[in-house]
């Protein structure tokens, strides 16, 4: 299965945006209203310049106190964030993932930001393809 294949299962193609001036009180406000686990920092929408994940907020928090409450977006989020394209496999995510230690993937397409797949987005996908699996060799079996 292709990243794109992903993106189309779930619809919604939208990416949640702030840009490296947002403060961070405004930022968690975000993630918890729309219950995701991170936001793109972009600009515009469209120039992938970070990420900025529940991870990195916990993380500060640890590391400096409740202080870094204080920051904007670009004192604490992951510059540079692996991205993928549309035409990339999942399995190929997944290892990324897995190997980066991070949930949350950019889409881009010549540099533009068209999506976001994340490790449940990536997994589901998965369980939904060995499940096809699972019903094509149970008919074969059977003789359907």
């Amino acid at each position: 299965m292709l990243v794109h294949q992903i993106l189309k299962s779930k619809g919604d193609h939208s990416v949640v945006t702030v840009t490296a001036e947002t403060a961070i009180t405004d930022a968690v406000q975000i993630l918890a209203d729309k219950r995701i686990g991170g936001v793109v920092v972009s600009p515009d929408g469209v120039t992938v310049e970070g990420i900025l994940s529940e991870r990195d907020i916990v993380r500060s928090l640890a590391l400096r106190g409740a202080g870094c409450l204080n920051e904007t977006v670009g004192d604490m989020m992951t510059r540079n964030p692996s991205c993928c394209a549309r035409g990339d496999s999942m399995d190929d995510v997944l290892a990324r993932m897995t190997d980066g230690r991070f949930r949350h993937m950019p889409v881009t397409e010549a540099g533009a930001l068209v999506g976001i797949v994340t490790i449940g987005d990536v997994v589901k996908a998965r369980i939904d393809e060995l499940a096809m699996e699972k019903s094509a060799l149970e008919g074969m079996i059977m003789g359907h």
